[in-house]
Formats: C-alpha cells, structure tokens, sequence
C-alpha cells in the first residue's frame, strides 16, 4: 500500500469514527471484565464467608466455585462478543475505508 493511499485512509472521517468507536468498544467490555474480576476479589477479601458457603446441605462444594467459573467464562463470552462485532462491523467499515482511499 502506497504511503498516498495510507495518509488518505488516516485523513478519512469514516476510519476517525472506527478509530473512536472501536476504541470505545474495548474500553466498555475492559472496563466490564475489570469490574467483575475486582468484584470476586473484593467478596474474597472481605466476605469470603459468602463463598464458603455450601450451595446445598449433602454437598461440598462451596459457592464460590461455580461464581469462579462463571468469572472465567465470562471472560470467554466477552472476548466473542468482541470477536464478533471486529469480524463483522468492524472488518466491514475498514474495506470500505480502505476502498474509498483506493479511488
């Protein structure tokens, strides 16, 4: 790609809006996952005692091992809503950018 062609991309309104709304993006679904992974440390830290607590009277394990799981998977399910949305709109949006410079 020619160094024309990229300081058109760059100068164009349609990769600016990208830039700003795929940054905002990562940002919203960092500062989630952040949220959530802090939560867990936090009850850990001050009510650990929530955690140990047996989900049922005959069994062993404690609630915070499914909660756990649920923290690891939700890093799973936030990372494919990125995936998604950066295969889709985003790859979209950057071949037409691409393109319009092209012309």
């Amino acid at each position: 790609m020619s160094a024309d062609t990229i300081e058109r991309i760059q100068q164009s309104p349609k990769f600016q809006a990208l830039i700003h709304t795929k940054r905002n993006f990562s940002w919203t679904l960092s500062i989630i996952m952040l949220a959530i992974y802090c939560g867990f440390i936090l009850v850990i830290g001050f009510k650990k005692e929530w955690f140990a607590t047996p989900i049922g009277p005959d069994t062993v394990i404690t609630w915070g091992i499914p909660i756990g799981v649920l923290v690891i998977l939700s890093a799973f399910v936030l990372t494919g809503i990125y995936v998604h949305r950066a295969n889709t709109e985003f790859d979209r949006l950057t071949q037409e950018v691409v393109k319009e410079a092209r012309q």
